[in-house]
């Protein structure tokens, strides 16, 4: 059985630090989303976290530190780029992917020349990561494309006995992974959408691509650069299908469907529009933090053996955290997406 430690009590946060400075795993909390976190310079810890995990091994994992300082650890260099980010976003929900250094395993990088690096802003993760004393690998801590886990409950649900203890640092504030953008492209590439928007990031930088594995699939014999661009991720058992257009139409849609047991996924204002079916709720539309803090949450609600198919209404903006919200809904849906017919 795995341990629930408390992030309120120091002795428990010293716990947590033990294991994993005694070579072991444990599930921590951060801003984001719980991480699975191990020595990231250690290559058996790392491989430990892929098979608790059952993570595929060409999905390369984020390093996390406790301040920009512990950079040249796990990176060659840190450009004038890199600090005007630091500067502005951490710790923060931001990670920068940099060349690494070679004491990096290929087993963190999923082979590739370089690493993805994040200060998390969440006080017992960078008190666990002081007291470890080594730079921390944390995927989501959660079974490999399942929704990603924002509370030490969700943890347990998929990792109970798998791993030796979880951090219970309360519900995460943010609720969506990082923001990652490659500072080894010109000019700045973003891979996935997060807590730090494209116009936060535009700000600091001036020009950024988006990568296109944002709103599309990669090819299969694609390595990715950042964790969350390949695979399905963040998705219930039951097949998702992003449903557009608007509410009224949507809802006459989805009622017509030849579905035995069908959930709807939608914004607090369109539940009445889809009353007497099995609706979750998970945020306000005009609220985008409220989405991203839901939507995993949501996500695992309708995770249910009953469910036939998920029904999911997503937000038609593309900006600010709106574009995170957007990008995690159709990575569950593999990008599937119908406009609903007008009336």
């Amino acid at each position: 059985m795995t341990a629930l430690l408390h992030a309120s009590r120091p002795e428990d946060v010293a716990a947590a630090a033990a294991i994993l400075r005694d070579g072991g795993i444990a599930a921590l909390p951060t801003e984001t989303v719980y991480g699975l976190a191990g020595n990231a310079l250690d290559a058996g810890v790392v491989g430990a976290i892929y098979a608790a995990k059952g993570r595929p091994s060409d999905n390369p994992l984020i390093v996390h530190v406790a301040s920009v300082d512990d950079l040249p650890r796990v990176v060659r260099e840190v450009p004038a780029t890199a600090r005007a980010l630091a500067d502005a976003f951490w710790p923060g929900p931001l990670t920068m992917v940099l060349p690494r250094r070679d004491v990096v395993p290929d087993r963190v990088t999923a082979g590739l020349d370089t690493v993805a690096v994040r200060v998390p802003d969440h006080e017992a993760f960078r008190a666990v990561l002081r007291a470890a004393g080594v730079p921390l690998a944390a995927p989501s801590a959660n079974r490999a494309g399942s929704p990603s886990p924002t509370t030490a409950q969700h943890v347990l649900h998929d990792l109970d006995g798998r791993i030796p203890a979880v951090l219970d640092g309360g519900p995460c504030t943010v609720g969506v992974e990082s923001t990652v953008v490659d500072l080894t492209s010109t000019p700045p590439r973003l891979l996935r959408p997060g807590g730090v928007s494209l116009e936060q990031l535009r700000a600091v930088l001036g020009e950024v691509d988006v990568d296109p594995a944002v709103a599309g699939e990669l090819a299969p014999d694609q390595t990715p650069g950042s964790p969350g661009m390949k695979y399905r991720h963040y998705a219930p058992a039951a097949p998702v299908l992003v449903v557009e257009g608007d509410v009224a139409d949507a809802a006459a849609w989805v009622r017509a469907q030849p579905e035995r047991h069908p959930a709807v996924l939608c914004f607090d204002e369109e539940a009445d529009a889809f009353a007497g079916l099995d609706v979750v709720t998970y945020g306000s539309a005009t609220d985008p933090a409220s989405l991203a803090r839901g939507l995993f949450d949501a996500l695992r609600t309708v995770d249910r053996p009953e469910v036939t198919r998920v029904f999911a209404r997503c937000p038609a903006d593309d900006a600010g955290l709106y574009r995170a919200v957007r990008n995690r809904l159709l990575k569950a849906a593999a990008f599937r997406a119908v406009r609903a017919p007008g009336r």
